[in-house]
C-alpha cells in the first residue's frame, strides 16, 4: 500500500503560480512512476504530467506543457507539481497517482491522493 496526500491547493488569480506537492509513505513509494491528474466539474479526470522512479523523466499534457513542472525528492518521498501562468480552465481539483510503469489512462493507476482544490479567477 502507497498513501497519498496532496498539499497546497487555493485560490489565485489568473498569471500567477502555484506549486503542488504530493507526500508519499508505504511501501517503497520510489518504486512507483507518479503522475498528476486533474477533474473539473462536470468533466472527465484527465492527465496533466508524471515523472519516473529516479526522476529523469517528465511527462506532460499538452495543455499544460510550457506552463507546469514536475519534480520528485526520493529522499523526502514527495513529488511536487509546479504551476505557473495559470489560466481559469485550469480550475479543477488536482490527484496524485502512483503506477508501477509509465502510463498516463487513470484506468491503470494503483493508488490515489484525496485531491487538492485549485481556483483559479479571471
Amino acid at each position: 500500500q502507497v498513501q497519498l496526500v496532496e498539499s497546497g491547493g487555493g485560490l489565485v488569480q489568473a498569471g500567477g503560480s502555484l506549486t503542488l506537492s504530493c507526500a508519499a509513505s508505504g511501501r517503497t513509494p520510489t518504486m512507483y512512476f507518479m503522475g498528476w491528474f486533474r477533474q473539473a466539474p462536470g468533466k472527465e479526470r484527465e492527465f496533466v504530467g508524471g515523472i519516473t522512479q529516479s526522476g529523469a523523466s517528465t511527462f506532460y499534457a499538452n495543455s499544460v506543457k510550457g506552463r507546469c513542472t514536475i519534480s520528485r525528492d526520493n529522499a523526502k518521498n514527495t513529488v511536487s507539481l509546479q504551476m505557473n501562468s495559470l489560466k481559469p480552465e485550469d480550475t479543477a481539483v488536482y490527484y496524485c497517482a502512483a503506477v508501477r510503469r509509465v502510463s498516463t489512462d487513470r484506468d491503470e493507476y494503483d493508488y490515489w491522493g484525496q485531491g487538492t482544490q485549485v481556483t483559479v479567477s479571471s
